[in-house]
C-alpha cells in the first residue's frame, strides 16, 4: 500500500508543472540539492523573509515548502501575539538583514545588473561549458576515464540547475514586482501578463532558424527524406542546421529527466519541424494593448507602471534563455553520458540496455558499476518498473499540515513587499493554491478558437512522437526545450501550470493558442478527438469523440 507522508516539517505543495512522477534517482539528487541551494542564496540577496524554497519527492513526486526563516522545523500550529511578531520582523538579526536586503532591491532593482551581465557573457560563459563536455568524444574515453567523465557531469549539471534557481530569482523578480504593482493598482496579471508578449528573442530565435531552413527547402523544390539532405542543399542551410543541432541537440526535448529524449535523439522531429512548422506573427497591437492597461493605471502611478513593465520585460529573455541553457542542455548532456556508460555496462554483461544505466545513482558511478560490482540487472530493471508504478499514482495535492502565515501588514514594510512579489509569481506559475482536480477550463493564451484533433499522451515523449502538423498537443506540462516542436501544433492543452508557466510563455512567443492549466485534460480528451481551444473562454470542449 503506497503511503504519502510529508518528507519533513511543514505544509508541502505539489509540482507537476515541472514533474509528473517516477523520476529517477539522479534528478530526485540534483534537484533536491540545487534547488534549495540556489534559492537560498537569492532569497538572502533579495530580502525575502523566508529561508529558501525547499524540495523533497514522495513516492516519485516533487514536494516543494517555503522553508521559514526561523523555526523551520518546529513549525507552530497557532500564531504567537501579534506583538510578538511585529517584534520579531523589527529585532531579530536575520530579519533586520533581510529588511536592509529588501530596502537595496526596491532602491537598487538588482536584476538589472544581473540581466546585463547574462546578456554580455554570462550565457555565453554558461555555453563554453556545456560546449566542452559536448566535444568531449566518450567512444573515446577508457571506462575509467568515462566514469570520472560522467562524475564530473553529474556535478556540472548539478551546479548548473543551482545556478537556474539563483538566476530564477532575478528573471522571476522583476516580473513578480511588476504583476504585483499591477495588482495594487487594479490591474489583475490575467491582463497584465499578456503585456510581455514578444519580449524573449531566445525564444523565438531557434523559430527563425527553422523558418530560414523551410524556405530554403522550398526554394530547392525537392523534399528532403532526411537531414542529410537538407544540408546537401546548401551551405547556408548546412551551417544553419549544424548551428541548430550545435547548441540544441543535446537538450532535454520532452521532460525534466534522464529518461527523456534529447532532439538529435529524434532526427525526424527535427526534420518535421523543418517541413511543417508553421512561423505566426507576434506582437501586433502589443503599443496599443500597453497604452490601455496603462491607462487604467493611477496616473500617480504610471511611472512607476512604465518602469516595472520594461524590467519584467527585459527579463523574460532571461528567463526563457535560463531553462534551456542552465538545465535542459545539461541535463542532456548527463543523458548522454550515461548512456554511454549503459553500452559499456552491456557489453560487459552487467546491464540487460544501455538505458538502465540510467536507473543509477549518484553515488553508484564508478569503474565498480562497470565492472558488474554494482547494482544488478534485476534491480535496475525492478527500479524502472518501480518508478513506471509511481508515476501512475494520483498524488495529493498537499502533504503535511498548512503553517499559519502572519499577517503581511505586521512586516516592516520592504519585507512585505517582497513577499507579495514571490507569493504573485508561485500563483502564477501554477505551483501553489487549491486547484480543482478535473475540467477542462484553465488559463487561456491568445485570442484564436482553434479546432484540431488531439494528440494526447500521458507523458511529453509519447506527444513529440506522434504529434503530426495542424493537431492540438494535449500533455500533462511543457519544457522550453518545446519551442521547436510547438511550431507543429495548432494548439496547446495542458494539464498543468499557470499564466507564466513555460506552456503558457511559449504559447505567447510563439503566437499559438492555449489552454494551460485544465486539471482534466488528460483524463477527459481522448485521443485523437476533435477539440475546440478556447483561449478567451479559458475553456476546452470536445466536439466530437474520435
Amino acid at each position: 500500500m503506497v503511503t504519502w507522508d510529508a518528507p519533513g516539517p511543514g505544509f508541502w505543495e505539489l509540482d507537476r508543472s515541472h514533474f509528473v512522477g517516477g523520476e529517477t534517482p539522479m534528478i530526485q539528487y540534483i534537484q533536491a540539492n540545487a534547488m534549495p541551494a540556489g534559492m537560498r542564496r537569492v532569497f538572502a540577496e533579495l530580502g525575502v523573509p523566508a529561508d529558501t524554497l525547499d524540495c523533497a519527492f514522495v513516492n516519485g513526486f516533487m514536494y516543494t515548502r517555503l522553508r521559514p526563516l526561523i523555526g523551520a522545523d518546529r513549525p507552530a500550529k497557532n500564531l504567537p501575539p501579534r506583538f510578538v511578531l511585529r517584534a520579531v520582523g523589527r529585532f531579530h538579526p536575520e530579519f533586520r538583514r533581510r529588511t536592509k536586503a529588501a530596502d537595496r532591491t526596491r532602491i537598487e532593482r538588482p536584476w538589472r545588473k544581473v540581466v546585463d551581465d547574462w546578456e554580455h557573457g554570462g550565457r555565453e560563459l554558461v555555453e563554453s561549458r556545456n560546449l566542452g563536455i559536448q566535444k568531449v568524444d566518450l567512444n573515446e574515453l577508457d571506462d575509467s576515464t568515462l566514469v570520472q567523465h560522467v562524475q564530473e557531469v553529474v556535478e556540472h549539471c548539478r551546479a548548473s540547475w543551482e545556478h537556474h534557481f539563483w538566476l530564477h530569482g532575478y528573471d522571476l523578480g522583476p516580473i513578480g514586482s511588476y504583476l504585483a504593482g499591477c495588482r495594487e493598482w487594479g490591474v489583475e496579471p490575467v491582463d497584465a501578463i499578456p503585456l510581455l508578449e514578444g519580449a524573449s528573442p531566445s525564444t523565438v530565435g531557434p523559430m527563425h532558424t527553422l523558418a530560414r531552413l523551410r524556405k530554403a527547402v522550398e526554394r530547392s523544390g525537392r523534399v528532403p527524406p532526411d537531414l542529410d539532405d537538407v544540408r546537401a542543399i546548401s551551405v547556408d542551410a548546412a551551417d544553419d542546421l549544424d548551428r541548430y543541432l550545435e547548441y540544441r541537440g543535446a537538450m532535454m526535448i520532452s521532460r525534466y529527466d534522464i529518461d527523456g529524449v534529447t532532439l538529435a535523439e529524434i532526427p525526424d522531429v527535427v526534420l518535421s519541424t523543418i517541413l511543417n512548422g508553421v512561423e505566426r506573427a507576434v506582437g501586433d497591437g502589443l503599443h496599443h494593448r500597453i497604452e490601455v492597461i496603462r491607462a487604467r493605471v493611477p496616473m500617480a502611478h504610471q511611472e512607476d507602471f512604465d518602469s516595472r513593465l520594461e524590467e519584467a520585460r527585459a527579463a523574460m529573455n532571461l528567463r526563457d534563455d535560463n531553462g534551456p541553457t542552465t538545465a535542459e542542455w545539461p541535463l542532456g548532456l548527463l543523458r548522454l553520458a550515461l548512456l554511454e556508460l549503459g553500452r559499456r555496462m552491456v557489453a560487459a554483461g552487467h546491464a540487460a540496455a544501455a538505458a538502465d544505466a540510467l536507473e543509477l545513482r549518484p553515488d553508484e558511478i564508478s569503474l565498480a558499476t562497470v565492472t558488474g560490482n554494482g547494482p544488478s540487472v534485476e534491480e535496475l530493471d525492478r527500479r524502472r518498473s518501480h518508478r513506471r508504478a509511481e508515476a501512475l499514482l494520483d498524488a495529493p495535492l498537499s502533504l503535511g499540515e498548512r503553517e499559519p502565515e502572519p499577517p503581511l501588514e505586521l512586516l516592516p514594510k520592504p519585507l512585505a513587499d517582497v513577499v507579495r512579489m514571490v507569493k504573485i509569481v508561485i500563483e502564477q506559475l501554477g505551483m501553489g493554491g487549491e486547484r480543482s482536480t478535473g475540467g477542462l477550463r484553465g488559463v487561456g493564451v491568445g485570442d484564436q478558437i482553434v479546432r484540431g484533433r488531439a494528440c494526447r499522451a500521458d507523458s511529453p515523449e509519447q506527444a513529440i512522437d506522434r504529434l503530426r502538423g495542424g493537431e492540438v498537443l494535449v500533455v500533462p506540462c511543457t519544457t522550453p526545450a518545446y519551442n521547436a516542436v510547438l511550431t507543429l501544433a495548432a494548439a496547446i492543452v495542458t494539464a498543468d501550470g499557470g499564466p507564466l508557466s513555460h506552456a503558457a510563455v511559449l504559447a505567447r512567443e510563439l503566437g499559438i493558442s492555449a489552454v494551460v492549466g485544465a486539471r482534466g485534460a488528460l483524463t477527459e480528451i481522448p485521443d485523437g478527438a476533435l477539440i475546440d481551444v478556447d483561449p478567451v473562454a479559458g475553456e476546452v470542449r470536445v466536439v466530437a469523440e474520435p
